[in-house]
C-alpha cells in the first residue's frame, strides 16, 4: 500500500513476474519515492490499472505513465471520465470490460462492479495461480457481488472509511454525510467489519483496511472493529494492517 486515503491512492501488487499498480493518486514523484522507500524497483511496473475516475486515484496518471512507460487499464466509462478530466493526458487506454476478467502477463485479473458515485467503479480481484488478493477501495455497500468476490482470497483489501458517531457529529455540511453514509457513498468501520466478517475463512492470511477518513475515523477505532468481528467467529489471529495515507507500507508476501 503505497498510499490510502482522500488525499491520494496507489497500490503496488507483483506475482508470476508481472508488476502494476492499481490507481495512480499521488504525484509521480511521491510514487517514486514510496516505492524506493519500500525497496522496489519502480523499472519493473509496466502498468498502471483504475478502480475509478475520482482524482484522489487517477491525479498522477498522465506524469507516472511516462515516468515509467506503462500501458494504463481502466473499463470504458472511467478512461473516458480521466481522459476528460485531464485534457493533456495523450496516452491512450487498454480497456477492459467491468464483468470480464483478463490478463497482464502471467496476473489475472478479475473486474467487478462496486456502488460508488463515479463512473463506473470497479473492485479488483488478482491471482497468479498461487494467491489471491482482493481489493474493494470505495463503494457505499457491500453487495452479493462483493462478498462472492472476496470470498476465499489469501488477502483483502477493505475500506474501512468513518465512525458514524464521529461522521454525524463532525462539522462537515449535511448533505456531505448523507453522500458518505449513501449506498454509493464509502463503508463506515462497522460496514467493513461486516463485510469481512461475510467472507473471512481459514485461507484468508491478512486484512488491509483502507481510505480512512483522517476527521472522522481512527486507525484505532477502524482496527478494533474489525478484530471485534473476527473475534465473534473465531480467527482474531487473522492480522489486520491499517493502510497510511502518508506513508509507504510493509512490502507483503503471500
Amino acid at each position: 500500500m503505497l498510499a490510502s486515503g482522500s488525499k491520494g491512492n496507489c497500490i503496488y501488487i507483483a506475482g508470476g513476474g508481472t508488476a502494476l499498480l492499481i490507481d495512480a493518486g499521488i504525484s509521480a514523484r511521491e510514487t517514486l519515492a514510496r516505492l524506493a522507500a519500500a525497496g522496489i524497483n519502480h523499472n519493473s511496473i509496466r502498468s498502471i490499472l483504475f478502480t475509478h475516475d475520482h482524482s484522489d486515484h487517477c491525479k498522477g496518471a498522465r506524469v507516472l505513465s511516462r515516468k515509467l512507460e506503462a500501458q494504463l487499464y481502466a473499463n470504458a466509462q472511467t478512461a473516458d471520465a480521466i481522459e476528460h478530466n485531464d485534457r493533456a493526458l495523450t496516452e491512450g487506454f487498454n480497456i477492459f470490460d467491468s464483468c470480464t476478467p483478463f490478463e497482464i502477463g502471467d496476473l489475472k485479473i478479475e473486474p467487478f462492479a462496486v456502488p460508488h458515485d463515479a463512473s463506473d467503479p470497479v473492485g479488483f480481484v488478482m491471482d497468479d495461480g498461487r494467491s489471491r488478493i482482493g481489493i474493494v477501495t470505495d463503494l457505499g455497500q457491500a453487495t452479493d457481488l462483493c462478498v462472492y468476490k472476496l470470498l476465499n482470497c489469501d488477502l483483502i483489501v477493505v475500506e474501512s472509511n468513518h465512525d458514524l458517531e464521529l461522521l454525524r457529529t463532525s462539522n462537515r455540511a449535511w448533505s456531505l454525510i448523507q453522500r458518505i453514509e449513501g449506498r454509493s457513498g464509502h463503508l463506515s468501520n462497522d460496514d467493513a467489519a461486516a463485510l469481512i466478517k461475510a467472507v473471512a475463512t481459514g485461507r484468508l492470511r491478512k486484512i488491509i483496511l483502507a481510505h480512512l477518513s483522517q476527521d472522522c475515523n481512527t486507525p484505532r477505532l477502524a482496527r478494533e472493529t474489525t478484530m471485534t468481528a473476527l473475534h465473534g467467529i473465531g480467527l482474531s489471529s487473522i492480522p489486520v494492517v491499517v493502510a497510511s495515507q502518508h506513508e509507504a507500507g510493509e512490502l507483503l508476501t503471500i
